[in-house]
């Protein structure tokens, strides 16, 4: 019977990820040099905290963009199934950091890969070994598509 109650909470919960607002986040395209991603953006808290956790796929042209206040930035991949690398980008939207190949963590005691730099606005999420494979470099610059007006 207890096994059959955690059965039907998770299907409630996964249920409610696909239908609620809440967990939609808005879409823009990103350019990175000379590679350009769709990216999902995480720019509240919430959003920020569950990033790509419990995503069993990221298709190749796709990402997530997490916009913070300047500020040092620290990730972990704490319940993230996709190895991921993970861009770090100053208030300029310069290319300051490149941490790749960063494995998936489904531990209670996960690494933390923090930036370098103390003046990170934007981090890139994008799949393990897109940014070598798409010729991102350190120096790049971050273009956001224009968002159209309300």
């Amino acid at each position: 019977m207890l096994r059959y109650r955690r059965f039907i909470r998770l299907f409630v919960w996964l249920a409610a990820l696909t239908v609620n607002p809440v967990f939609a986040l808005d879409k823009t395209q990103v350019t990175v040099g000379p590679a350009t991603f769709q990216a999902e953006i995480a720019q509240t808290p919430d959003a920020r905290q569950r990033g790509l956790m419990f995503r069993q796929e990221l298709p190749s042209n796709q990402g997530m963009l997490f916009v913070q206040p300047p500020g040092p930035a620290v990730f972990w991949m704490k319940n993230t199934y996709i190895p991921l690398d993970l861009l770090y980008f100053d208030a300029e939207g310069r290319l300051a950091q490149i941490v790749a190949e960063v494995p998936p963590c489904k531990t209670l005691n996960c690494p933390v890969y923090p930036s370098h730099t103390a003046t990170v606005r934007y981090i890139l999420e994008i799949n393990a070994g897109e940014a070598a494979r798409r010729g991102i470099q350190i120096g790049d610059s971050l273009r956001l598509a224009p968002q159209p007006s309300p």
